[in-house]
């Protein structure tokens, strides 16, 4: 698991620092804003922990720019600002926890294991995987590796149904039912078509092939 600090004070960031790598957690450092800012940009983290009076620019604006972003990363705050008003301001702006110094590091440690695993539990429900593919339900994008698959309304609808159905085979006529609204319909060859058109950008450029077709039965997304 992977978590930043964005701390100035040195001394407190190390000490956190230390009893998280104890925990077996792999930990990044910052000690003002921008640094910590240019982290949560361009590196993938399980969680921050954000003071909020930092060098550089404040805590807030890091919050802000971060949800702004659509970057969705738990962020629990960390200050010695502990007014109502701050408190607000933080979780209004998208903060997901607040805790005030002086604290307790079991408590620190059990918001932070709460945190990751309330975000675990949302993107589980959010995001369709299998192998290197990833559905986002919510945003309705589809990724392969790091290359975004631009699909149609329809082509989207087929790949989630195989998603769904990952390595059992589903027939034309299951297809029909349950993507295309049609009962049934043996001349139809539009399930072929789909097919082949969602195969050509799903596994085309792709040493794997994931989309199988099962000669006599209809078609299965599996990763061999």
């Amino acid at each position: 698991m992977k978590v930043l600090i964005v701390e100035d004070d040195k001394n407190l960031s190390k000490l956190i620092a230390k009893r998280l790598k104890e925990e077996g957690y792999d930990v990044v450092q910052a000690y003002d804003a921008e640094e910590g800012l240019n982290y949560a940009n361009y590196e993938n983290f399980d969680i921050i922990i954000l003071d909020l009076m930092l060098p550089k620019m404040s805590g807030f604006y890091i919050i802000e720019s971060l949800r702004n972003k659509k970057i969705k990363t738990p962020i629990l705050v960390l200050s010695a600002k502990d007014s109502v008003e701050d408190k607000v301001k933080g979780l209004s702006l998208g903060a997901d926890d607040y805790l005030t110094k002086p604290f307790s590091f079991p408590e620190l440690l059990a918001r932070i294991q709460a945190l990751v695993r309330r975000s675990k539990d949302i993107d589980e429900i959010s995001k369709l995987k299998y192998h290197d593919l990833v559905m986002d339900l919510l945003k309705k994008e589809v990724y392969r590796g790091n290359k975004k698959i631009d699909l149609t309304a329809k082509e989207y609808e087929l790949l989630k149904y195989l998603m769904e159905n990952a390595e059992k085979i589903v027939t034309r006529n299951m297809i029909l039912a349950n993507v295309f609204d049609i009962d049934f319909d043996i001349e139809s060859n539009v399930v072929d078509v789909q097919i082949h058109r969602l195969r050509d950008k799903i596994d085309k450029g792709f040493d794997k092939r994931l989309i199988h077709t099962v000669r006599g039965f209809g078609y299965v997304l599996k990763a061999n």
